[in-house]
């Protein structure tokens, strides 16, 4: 939750766990103990496709992920490239799917969120560090 474990995270983990991931058909990461899935959506401007580990939790079938970006003041390139495209693949747990996405709101987000500070305490800090920006909580389900 430090900044230096945030920057360790940032500049190791998610360079790391992409490959790791993938070698592994999302069995195995780096995920300092919490579980990471490949999200993998295409860029809303260029059209490439990039991959993001991402730490999520899971509500029945729907795979619940939170836009925090460490905290920083800007929304992540990979929450806005999934807005754009509504739809992204995701691959743990040896297994690869298509997801629809759906940003929550009011109740439903908080209640969310507090489910993901449940799990890593650091989102409440990410809270605090990114000001004026809501972080996003976002409701995946398979297509």
């Amino acid at each position: 939750m430090s900044r230096p474990g945030t920057a360790l995270a940032m500049k190791v983990s998610t360079r790391i766990d992409p490959v790791l991931l993938k070698a592994t058909g999302g069995r195995f990461s780096t995920g300092m103990g919490f579980p990471v899935v490949l999200l993998t959506v295409p860029g809303r401007k260029s059209g490439i496709e990039r991959t993001v580990p991402l730490v999520y939790f899971t509500q029945g079938d729907e795979v619940i992920l939170i836009a925090s970006s460490f905290g920083r003041a800007k929304h992540p390139a990979w929450y806005l490239n999934l807005i754009a495209a509504g739809e992204a693949k995701l691959t743990g747990g040896g297994v690869e799917a298509t997801y629809r996405v759906r940003g929550t709101e009011g109740a439903e987000r908080d209640r969310l969120f507090a489910l993901a500070e449940q799990l890593y305490a650091g989102y409440g800090l990410y809270r605090e560090r990114a000001g004026d920006r809501v972080i996003p909580v976002l409701s995946l389900t398979p297509r």
